[in-house]
């Protein structure tokens, strides 16, 4: 009898195979390849057409049949999820056989967030979720089927460790958690769901938190005490505590040699102490091991292309973060570090598209933001003829003058008036570990150059400038560790001052250091020392570094001129927007005091301020103040010098 049935059912399936084919639908739903078009209505009316759903990061179509409860249940947990969590971005299509009048009922007891689309053709067959309900269809980036599953039960649960993994690798760490907790309180068995949870705590940069996750599945046993001290490897490194790190990647390794996770977190290690070949090789192996997560498996061949990108490699580089993103759709590190690659060999288009591809899955990733921002104008100079040629005669002229040793002319017979505050970076050295994305010295460098100019306090030479004459002068980031090298071409630039440094890459986080270099008198008048956590909104650590920045130099580089002419409670300056002056910049009017004799010497007192203006109005060269406050009238070639303490106080916070 069992086996007449299943040859019945074999012979249905073939039967609705044929039936599939003979009315045109050729394509048939799998992992891997793109999800058929269809266009249905939901049960109040309104067309839902797959092709509209293009600029979707993720789609889920949930197959269900509306009179069965344990086909619903997925269903309603997702549904659960999104009414707890605003910010779970699910995007769910329920997709039904049954006739409207079940699909009423079932709506009328649910609430229901999702909208339920009526299949009155035969859409679940495309799918093959006809037969078995639920089929659920996770579709992502490009239209591409992500994830398949069907049937209820234990399928559902896999279906929701495998959301949570794709939540966490979208940064929606706060989702992910909530999934894999919700999986573990219905099965406290399932290891993944509870490293999925030690992996989203250590996303967020909580070390304590996935320590403790991590800790207690460690002790557990079976594969939950493999997952739980592999996080722990993992842990520790973040931790810095990299001896601890490599004895619990030993102890993974001997109780389960073909965990591929481990080699990663060996190779990082490994790369942070310039044990390079070693690091290789770890990493090689965590690419080559076949026992791990999906996303951790992404990470293998990404963190294997960095390497490659190291040694300059850029070909195999982009062979392996393509496979990364095979693997994981949503690993828009991967991503980046391909246009990366591109860019390096100047490749701008390709680089370009690249960073489209990764901002389609995140539009608020700042670091593709700035790097695609930056390809954008490459590829917009590459078509303005005038603009080329421009900076091509600069080049060639700056490059001549930085060989002949001869800085751009300055005149110095007005050792007062302050002249326009110029700032050139040069390329920060790139120290440490392996991070797992490339590119942070541009990025860091591009958008403080954004950020600095728009402020009309400082002008930053343009970056395009600076990297085609170290090209012209084939001057690397070893050359520019050198001070004396660094100098001579901040004088070329015309820069008053060099910002140069350095970015240590931690298990925890980057270590920046950055020197400002007077480039007249060659002292550091500014050094600032940043950590970036684990973790971190890099926006936000922008931000405050352009902050930080600015205020160092407002405060060592006042705004100083002369009263040109007063005139109706107003007084001209010499100074405007050319050396940083903006509307409602504080001057304080000095008057010089006579020295003071005693002992035969002359003791010099400092300027008394005999009043104050405030900027009113603001050309190229001049700008106008009106007077806010005097002790007596001014007089043309009175010494003004800014007000920094307030502006500072504002820029600070």
């Amino acid at each position: 009898m069992k086996r007449a049935v299943r040859l019945a059912l074999c012979l249905f399936l073939v039967a609705g195979t044929f039936i599939l084919w003979s009315s045109g639908y050729t394509a048939l739903a799998m992992e891997g390849e793109i999800a058929p078009e269809f266009s249905l209505q939901s049960v109040d009316g309104k067309s839902y057409r797959l092709s509209e759903m293009k600029e979707q990061p993720m789609l889920i179509l949930y197959f269900f049949d509306a009179s069965s409860r344990p086909s619903q249940e997925g269903l309603l947990s997702l549904d659960k999820l999104a009414k707890k969590y605003d910010e779970a971005d699910l995007t769910v299509w329920a997709i039904t056989l049954s006739p409207r009048q079940a699909v009423s009922r079932f709506l009328s007891q649910s609430s229901l967030t999702f909208p339920v689309l009526l299949d009155d053709s035969r859409i679940s067959d495309l799918y093959q979720a006809g037969l078995i309900t639920p089929t659920v269809c996770v579709i992502g980036p490009g239209r591409l089927v992500m994830d398949y599953f069907q049937g209820g039960g234990k399928t559902t649960e896999i279906m929701l460790v495998r959301l949570a993994e794709r939540k966490l690798r979208q940064r929606q760490t706060r989702i992910a958690r909530a999934i894999s907790r919700e999986v573990s309180s219905e099965n406290p068995k399932n290891a993944e769901a509870k490293s999925l949870n030690g992996y989203a705590a250590l996303e967020e940069g909580d070390l304590k938190e996935a320590e403790k996750a991590f800790g207690d599945l460690s002790k557990e046993q079976g594969e939950a005490e493999i997952l739980g001290k592999e996080g722990l490897a993992k842990v520790y490194a973040s931790k810095g505590e990299t001896k601890k790190a490599l004895e619990m990647v030993r102890e993974v390794e001997k109780k389960a040699p073909d965990r591929g996770f481990v080699q990663v977190v060996k190779g990082d290690v490994l790369a942070s102490q310039n044990r390079d070949q070693e690091a290789q090789e770890a990493y090689r192996k965590g690419v080559e091991k076949k026992t791990a997560l999906p996303f951790q498996k992404a990470v293998a061949y990404n963190q294997l292309g960095r390497f490659h990108a190291s040694l300059g490699k850029y070909d195999q580089a982009r062979e392996l973060y393509d496979q990364a993103v095979e693997i994981d759709p949503y690993y828009i590190e991967a991503t980046s570090n391909k246009g990366v690659a591109f860019e390096k060999q100047g490749r701008w288009n390709d680089a370009f598209s690249a960073y489209r591809t990764a901002l389609d899955l995140n539009r608020q990733d700042t670091f593709t933001q700035v790097l695609a921002r930056k390809a954008e104008q490459m590829l917009a100079l590459q078509t303005d003829i005038a603009e080329k040629k421009r900076i091509d005669k600069l080049v060639k002229e700056l490059a001549s003058r930085y060989q002949s040793q001869k800085a751009t002319p300055q005149k110095a017979d007005d050792r007062w008036t302050s002249r326009p505050m110029i700032l050139s970076f040069v390329n920060f050295a790139e120290k440490g570990g392996l991070a797992q994305r490339d590119g942070f010295s541009t990025v860091l460098t591009t958008e403080l150059t954004a950020k600095l100019n728009a402020t009309g306090r400082v002008r930053v030479v343009e970056r395009v400038l600076v990297e085609r004459l170290l090209e012209e002068l084939n001057l690397g980031s070893s050359d520019l560790a050198d001070p004396d090298t660094a100098l001579r071409l901040g004088k070329v630039l015309a820069a008053k001052l060099l910002g140069t440094g350095s970015l240590f890459y931690l298990p925890n986080g980057t270590l920046l250091t950055m020197r400002f270099i007077d480039t007249e008198t060659s002292a550091v008048p500014k050094v600032i020392t940043k950590q970036i956590a684990l973790g971190s909104k890099l926006d936000k650590e922008l931000n405050e570094l352009n902050r930080t920045v600015l205020k160092g130099v407002m405060e060592t580089y006042p705004l100083q001129g002369y009263i040109v002419q007063t005139e109706n409670n107003e007084a001209m300056l010499n100074i405007g927007a050319k050396q940083g002056v903006v509307l409602g910049t504080r001057f304080a009017v000095l008057e010089e005091q006579e020295p003071i004799k005693y002992k035969g010497k002359l003791l010099h007192s400092a300027p008394k301020a005999i009043g104050e203006l405030r900027v009113v109005r603001v050309e190229p060269d001049l700008c106008y103040a009106r007077i806010v406050t005097v002790d007596r009238p001014l007089e043309r070639d009175d010494k003004v010098k800014e007000l920094v303490e307030q502006v500072v106080a504002t820029v600070s916070q």
